[in-house]
């Protein structure tokens, strides 16, 4: 590093520690913890530039410690350097048509795969729930932001990214070539099964999956089901608005959700009696790939005493992230709100928790094939579930039908 370039970090941190020193003495803000972080950051800086083993890029060190800081905040908050946030704008505005169809997260610092849609390129190219993707095209994912990820994943309809995948119980990355395409919404899976049993698998909460769940659930009550089995294992994508709408339609009364943080109001969503579709008993099959929108729709389900949850304790991601651009041109992605269930516990902290739990047996379908009620019979969530669903009786004989009005 130059001398002119040591001098500038040098005295930005005694800057930094005078300020410090002058803002305690004097009292200016009532939060003491933030000027002994400030310190102690001020320090640590001082202590690498002088003592560190060689003559350290100072540029380098920051960007990792702003990386490492918003990091430890949550899987979705993240700093995008200068490069980092120019490169993600240019491709925000391209706005590419091809995808791959995966819910990404973070774990042990690198991007995860929460869960794959059916019949999409990530599931043709073999990607399964709890894959580490070690690096994508090219990249490393450490330290990248789940934004910056999707960004690399989509592209033009056709073309291709590789990544370097480690699966469970491996320890060597494998070389994995994905196709992008255009996707079309996932398709429910909607099916009478024994008796007046239903059965509807919901891959993705996307724009207007409401008003399709709405729709089937019209079909499957005509048919003669009076029980349903909803299946959110492996629902990790989708919007939160589509979640709630959903949760409408089941639940007739209660809070479902409620959306809050430091700087954002409480905000509460209540159930709306002339949208329920369905008051015939309900169970719920969720497990550790459930994410997002599919958590407050379980979570409005159970915490409302509309039906019982079976599986495993949710994935909790069920948050609002908001992009702060900064002066020197790089940018925060920063969590700032939290869904609540309707008992009040963070989602995101929590996850949501099974009424009865039971491993939901997510190797029962091999990878590249899409799930159906009769391959996962054996299931022992799915045997669980039905069992609690024939325990209960419908009080009531149908849902009445407004003429005239939408389904």
């Amino acid at each position: 590093m130059s001398r002119l370039a040591r001098t500038v970090v040098l005295s930005l941190s005694a800057l930094i520690l005078s300020f410090v020193t002058l803002g305690y003495v004097l009292g200016q803000t009532t939060d003491d913890k933030t000027y002994r972080s400030l310190s102690v950051f001020g320090e640590v800086l001082q202590r690498i530039q002088t003592d560190w083993v060689e003559d350290p890029d100072m540029r380098v060190v920051t960007s990792g410690a702003l990386h490492g800081l918003l990091e430890s905040l949550d899987p979705h908050s993240s700093y995008l350097s200068p490069a980092e946030y120019a490169e993600y704008k240019k491709r925000a505005a391209n706005g590419a048509k091809g995808k791959v169809g995966l819910a990404l997260s973070k774990r042990f610092g690198y991007i995860i795969v929460l869960s794959v849609l059916p019949d999409s390129p990530a599931q043709k190219a073999g990607l399964r729930s709890g894959d580490i993707l070690e690096s994508l095209a090219g990249f490393t994912t450490r330290e990248m932001s789940i934004g910056q990820a999707q960004m690399l994943l989509s592209g033009d309809p056709g073309t291709t990214v590789k990544t370097s995948v480690i699966r469970r119980g491996r320890s060597e990355a494998q070389e994995t070539e994905i196709v992008r395409a255009e996707l079309a919404s996932p398709k429910l899976l909607a099916e009478r099964m024994e008796g007046d049993v239903a059965y509807l698998g919901v891959p993705a909460l996307d724009a207007g999956k409401a008003q399709e769940i709405r729709r089937r659930l019209v079909e499957l009550e005509r048919q003669g089901a009076r029980r349903l089995l909803l299946d959110l294992r492996d629902c990790a994508s989708g919007e939160i608005s589509e979640g709630i709408e959903t949760a409408r339609l089941f639940v007739s009364s209660g809070t479902l959700t409620t959306l809050q943080g430091q700087t954002v109001p409480p905000q509460q969503f209540a159930a709306e009696p002339l949208k329920v579709a369905w008051a015939h008993p309900l169970t719920v099959l969720i497990s550790s790939t459930t994410s997002g929108a599919a958590e407050v729709l379980a979570a409005a389900i159970s915490g409302n005493q509309r039906g019982d949850l079976v599986g495993e304790r949710t994935f909790g991601t069920a948050s609002e992230q908001k992009l702060i651009p900064l002066d020197d041109a790089s940018a925060l992605i920063l969590t700032v709100a939290n869904y609540f269930t309707p008992a009040g516990k963070s989602i995101p902290d929590e996850g949501v928790s099974p009424t009865v739990e039971v491993s939901t047996g997510s190797d029962a379908v091999p990878p590249g094939e899409t799930p159906h009620p009769n391959s996962l019979r054996d299931d022992p969530a799915m045997k669980k579930a039905i069992e609690i669903l024939m325990q209960k009786r419908s009080s009531v004989e149908s849902i009445p039908r407004v003429t005239g009005r939408a389904a």
